[in-house]
């Protein structure tokens, strides 16, 4: 296949490229950087600046991971701006550039997060259900969503993946943990009972070509383990794994004043479950998260 990508030099994207050069798919990534997308993507895939500079090369599939960080600065109004316009405003584009096509793309897989659900406290999240709470991070979400499945319209199949805390040893969420759990310091958020929906990245990029292939994937999937833990159970697991102890809890208070209305992403959680995927015959190769920690960290 002629597989497209946004995001595409970021922590999944380059995952993905590596899968799908292996597999010996063509690969375009659209970058704002396109020079640099054969140093970090790999010598055969090409980066182009401009979606017309495709011209009317077929393309197969659309892999739209592109968007600001989320969670590296506080959510002020200039901040928000940017996390929409690199979500949103960039799906946008991709659907003018695809209603001008007469060749369209069979697939496009679009990113979202489990955050669509809002807060859920102890509520049991599969796809059937609805926000429960909504912040701006699930307005973000929900935006991003609607916005990729207007390309039904046009008669692409369109799978939004739901995508849960991703946990890597080349960046995201469990970098940052790292530094404070090795020191001593590290410990659960809040109260710790929030739930936390993780997934190790093998398992994300092998559910994302998962549902590359299947014909039949359609509609919005929660992409993380089938066994999420408690934010207070994540540390103690952590800790564990790194032999440090994890008695350091961060006030929730603290986190609001230092964080603002990002602080809802650490103090609230999603009890989420992969109900579609499982049902879809998809196969978990981490269920467990102590299992998924060890293989990360090489604590073998």
């Amino acid at each position: 296949m002629h597989i497209l990508l946004t995001g595409g030099t970021g922590l999944l994207g380059r995952q993905l490229c590596r899968l799908w050069q292996k597999q010996g798919h063509q690969l375009t990534v659209w970058s704002r950087r396109p020079r640099e997308v054969t140093r970090l993507c790999g010598e055969s895939v090409r980066g182009i600046a401009h979606l017309n500079d495709l011209g009317e090369e077929p393309v197969d599939a659309v892999i739209n991971l592109a968007g600001a960080p989320i969670a590296d600065r506080p959510w002020t109004r200039k901040r928000k701006v940017l996390l929409w316009d690199s979500r949103i405003g960039l799906t946008e584009q991709l659907l003018a550039w695809l209603e001008r096509r007469e060749q369209k793309p069979r697939v496009m897989i679009s990113g979202s997060a489990v955050g669509w659900y809002g807060d859920g406290g102890e509520r049991e999240l599969d796809e059937t259900a609805q926000p429960v709470k909504e912040d701006f991070a699930s307005k973000l979400c929900g935006a991003w969503e609607e916005t990729a499945q207007r390309a039904e319209a046009l008669g692409v199949r369109v799978v939004v993946i739901r995508t849960g805390l991703v946990l890597s040893n080349e960046g995201g969420f469990l970098q940052r943990l790292l530094l404070p759990f090795k020191l001593g310091m590290g410990g659960p958020i809040g109260g710790g009972r929030q739930w936390m929906p993780w997934i190790h990245i093998q398992d994300q990029i092998a559910a994302i070509d998962f549902l590359l292939t299947n014909d039949d994937a359609q509609g919005p999937y929660n992409v993380c383990a089938p066994s999420p833990v408690r934010n207070r159970e994540f540390a103690r697991i952590l800790a564990g794994v790194l032999h440090r102890p994890a008695f350091m809890p961060l006030p929730g208070l603290a986190l609001k004043i230092l964080m603002g209305e990002l602080s809802v992403l650490l103090l609230g959680g999603q009890r989420a479950r992969p109900a579609r995927l499982e049902a879809a015959g998809f196969t978990f190769r981490f269920t467990e998260l102590h299992a998924a920690l060890d293989d990360l960290l090489g604590r073998h």
